[in-house]
């Protein structure tokens, strides 16, 4: 996989959402009634955490529910490359970008999205090929404010933001044409998950689902 092959597949997953849920999952008996209330409500890409000792068995029970597209985050070297892929995940996530994660990744045939934070950073992420990215800690960089000035000199790039997004203010993120998603763990509570409230979970995915509808309505 080359890294332009790699942000194509991830431009085509980030447009099938306005919110990815973003989840740190202790309990992996409870992952597959999680990824379905969060399906059933509208959003069909998911992204674990490999945070947590449940996090690959809770992202194999996820990979098995029909339609879910489900990723793995804060991949942080090649061994969490190796774990993602055979837990089954469709994509991975990290909060920066090495040459030696990129490389696990592009080998294992896994779409990485590579977070970066600077205009360095990003530009050497696109001068190799990668024109999708994570903007993280989105909240603490500036906010949407920064990825709307980005977008002046880099308007190649497109970015899922996280850290700090939250329904409140994921509008504004939404609303900038480099924006395709965001990333929010608001879908999916841990006291929720831990309640198995998934009615409840239910209707926050609704919500979330709904912004870019609100957003094209407005």
């Amino acid at each position: 996989m080359t890294p332009r092959e790699s942000a194509a597949v991830l431009r085509g997953i980030c447009a099938r959402t306005p919110v990815i849920p973003v989840m740190e999952i202790h309990d992996a008996g409870r992952a597959r009634p999680l990824a379905e209330a969060l399906l059933a409500g509208g959003l069909s890409v998911l992204e674990v955490t490999l945070r947590t000792p449940a996090a690959e068995a809770a992202l194999r029970e996820m990979a098995q529910v029909p339609g879910a597209v489900v990723g793995a985050g804060t991949l942080l070297t090649p061994c969490d490359v190796a774990r993602a892929v055979e837990a089954g995940a469709d994509f991975g996530v990290s909060p920066g970008a090495t040459p030696r994660l990129i490389e696990a990744a592009l080998d294992a045939g896994l779409p990485l999205l590579p977070g970066a934070v600077t205009p360095s950073e990003m530009m050497r992420l696109l001068e190799e090929g990668h024109d999708m990215l994570k903007f993280f800690p989105a909240a603490a960089s500036g906010g949407a404010s920064a990825l709307a000035a980005i977008a002046a000199p880099l308007p190649q790039l497109a970015f899922c933001p996280t850290g700090g997004v939250t329904e409140a203010n994921a509008p504004d993120y939404l609303a900038l044409p480099n924006v395709l998603c965001v990333g929010g763990s608001w879908t999916a509570p841990r006291a929720l998950v831990e309640a198995e409230d998934w009615p409840a979970i239910e209707r926050l995915a609704h919500r979330a689902a709904g912004l870019a509808h609100r957003l094209r309505a407005g």
